[in-house]
């Protein structure tokens, strides 16, 4: 039976001599990050695009807008505000209260039409009635 060592042999693939090294972040200048921001900020600019341009992460780059725009505070020509005026409410009334009226009406006209209203009727309605049986 063979030994692990014998079976698979990674000499080849990895320096086993070199220490392993930490990977440096890079450290970008604010002046070049205003910059590359402001690329992406021209009219018909891709921000995936200006990323490999500049050989940066896309998500480095949305990063870096969102902390710049954040800082910048929008200028006049920018803000879409509405003047508004606080007027005081009107003044409400109680609602009246709706009294219940159970009544009886008869009319009878010359002509020999005879109209007969049980409980509440609005006038401007009884108005027209009367008005077409006349």
């Amino acid at each position: 039976m063979r030994t692990a060592a014998e079976e698979v042999s990674t000499s080849g693939l990895v320096d086993t001599k070199r220490a392993a090294r930490l990977a440096k972040r890079r450290n970008w200048p604010e002046a070049f990050k205003r910059q590359v921001v402001a690329e992406t900020l021209e009219p018909g600019s891709s921000v995936s695009i200006v990323a490999r341009r500049h050989d940066l992460n896309t998500n480095q780059l949305f990063k870096w807008r969102r902390e710049l725009l954040a800082k910048e505070p929008p200028t006049a020509a920018e803000t879409n505000l509405v003047p508004v005026e606080i007027v005081a409410a009107p003044e409400r009334r109680p609602p009246r209260r709706r009294v219940e009226r159970a009544g009886f009406i008869e009319i009878e006209f010359g002509c020999g039409a005879r109209l007969c209203i049980r409980g509440e009727v609005v006038p401007k309605t009884l108005r027209q009635v009367i008005e077409l049986l006349r």
